[in-house]
C-alpha cells in the first residue's frame, strides 16, 4: 500500500522551530516531486514548498522564503522540511504529496499523507 506519513509537527513558540518529516513506504520517493502544503481553519490549502526528484530545484511560496527550507534524503526515502522563524500564522495542518512533476499546486500531486498539526503560539 503506498503511502505518506507526516511526523514532527507540535506546539512550538513565535521564532521557534520544527523540521517536519514525510516518509513513504509502499513506493521509492526518490521518482517523485514532493510537495509540502498546509491548511488553516477556515482557509484554503496553499503550497508551501516543494523539491524535485532529484532535489536539484526548489521552490517556496512567498510567505516562507528565507525561513523554510526543503530538502530530500533518498536513501532515507524521506523528504524535510525546516522551518525557522516560525509566525503564529503558520499555524496550519501541514500535508506532503507525492507526484510525478512539482509545483506548489496540489493537483500536480498523486498521493497525500494524512497530515501533522503545527501550531505556533506563546
Amino acid at each position: 500500500q503506498l503511502q505518506l506519513v507526516e511526523s514532527g509537527g507540535g506546539l512550538v513558540q513565535p521564532g521557534g522551530s520544527l523540521r517536519l518529516s514525510c516518509a513513504a513506504s509502499g513506493f521509492t520517493l526518490e521518482y517523485y516531486g514532493i510537495g509540502w502544503f498546509r491548511q488553516a481553519p477556515g482557509k484554503e490549502r496553499e503550497g508551501v514548498s516543494c523539491i524535485n526528484s532529484s532535489g536539484g530545484s526548489t521552490n517556496y511560496a512567498d510567505s516562507v522564503k528565507g525561513r523554510f527550507t526543503i530538502s530530500r534524503d533518498n536513501a532515507k526515502n524521506t523528504v524535510y522540511l525546516q522551518m525557522n522563524s516560525l509566525k503564529p500564522e503558520d499555524t496550519a495542518i501541514y500535508y506532503c504529496a507525492a507526484g510525478l512533476g512539482y509545483g506548489l499546486r496540489d493537483y500536480e500531486y498523486d498521493y497525500w499523507g494524512q497530515g501533522t498539526q503545527v501550531t505556533v503560539s506563546s
